[in-house]
């Protein structure tokens, strides 16, 4: 069956194979193979989760991504997650300028953050219910700056009058809220165009499309674009693929959200138990992973290929000559 899904690539800008040569280079590959889009972090002061190690190095992603728009045509550009620690203002500049840079390309993935620190860092409050209101705040704000809008704005955060963007947004830009919990399903609802968190098991992804397709219903507004971003390697084999992965430490990782769908013991204790939270293995795995998320209702899968960075062509490779003609049927 030809698939209907979309397929992305987290860029290598970030740990300790970051490199402005390898996101070039993988963009340029990613468009030559038929990819649709590519994605970046965001980070003010960047704090490598546990399960990618203790470098701290992270190249700028908007910057990443205004040099990206300039050496491709047709890849869309996303981010994964921009996060509100920019005044909202600079936000809708600087998505503003992108649009115009990439010819209206452009996706605005948002989320909450999951570093208070770096709220702390750029002067603002760093709570939940804090980074929640930042978050709708500033959709809301950049939404009428690109519209054109002269915008006069007073709250507890921001206190402005009388500010007008030039030049808008080619065309309009989607934002997709990411986290995979109940919450951040509401919050994507209530004021975004989708929903991509940045991992989650296939069983959770499952069980919060179905409660987005309802809220949806109930909000008398077009289901919601859906999005994944799973962990990825890819290699000749399965044993090839996970034998540069720390999986004790993944499936750790897993059992620190406490909203997911758990096994009947409660607790994650397989990489089996996880299923869709970590794809690897050949290309067959990736291609049946891939599926299965479709039939889940993904419209877009983004490949995080972090834990082998160092193989970062390699596994562009294998994705775009094999995995994605199967998925297309070619």
């Amino acid at each position: 069956m030809r698939t209907k899904l979309r397929f992305g690539l987290l860029l290598p800008h970030f740990c300790e194979h970051a490199s402005v040569e390898k996101c070039l280079e993988g963009a340029n590959k990613a468009e030559a193979y038929g990819f649709d889009s590519v994605w970046v972090r965001d980070h003010l002061v960047f704090e490598p989760h546990g399960v990618e190690g203790t470098d701290n190095t992270h190249i700028e992603g908007l910057l990443m991504l205004s040099a990206i728009a300039s050496v491709t045509r047709r890849l869309t550009l996303g981010t994964a997650m921009a996060i509100c620690h920019r005044n909202p203002i600079h936000l809708a500049q600087t998505f503003a300028g992108l649009s115009a840079l990439s010819h209206g390309r452009l996706i605005m993935g948002m989320g909450l953050g999951g570093f208070p620190h770096e709220f702390a860092a750029a002067g603002l409050p760093n709570t939940l219910q804090d980074r929640a209101n930042l978050a709708r705040i500033n959709a809301h704000i950049c939404r009428r700056l690109w519209a054109g809008e002269k915008v006069s704005y007073r709250d507890d955060y921001f206190n402005f009058a009388n500010v007008e963007l030039q030049p808008t947004p080619v065309k309009p830009i989607p934002i997709w809220y990411g986290g995979g919990t109940p919450a951040a399903c509401r919050r994507a609802v209530e004021y975004c165009d989708g929903w991509m968190p940045a991992r989650i098991t296939l069983a959770t992804f499952i069980k919060c499309v179905g409660y987005i397709g309802e809220l949806c219903q109930k909000a008398g507004r077009p289901m919601l674009t859906t999005a994944v971003m799973p962990f990825t390697s890819i290699a000749k084999d399965k044993e090839t693929a996970l034998s540069k992965v720390n999986v004790q430490m993944l499936v750790a990782e897993a059992n620190k959200f406490p909203t997911w769908v758990k096994p009947a013991s409660r607790v994650f204790a397989t990489l089996e138990e996880t299923r869709g939270f970590f794809l690897a293995g050949a290309p067959e795995d990736i291609v049946r992973d891939a599926r299965a998320y479709e039939e889940a209702g993904a419209d877009h899968i983004v490949f995080d290929l972090r834990f082998r960075y160092a193989d970062w062509y390699e596994q562009i490779d294998l994705l775009g000559n094999v995995v994605l003609p199967a998925l297309r049927g070619k």
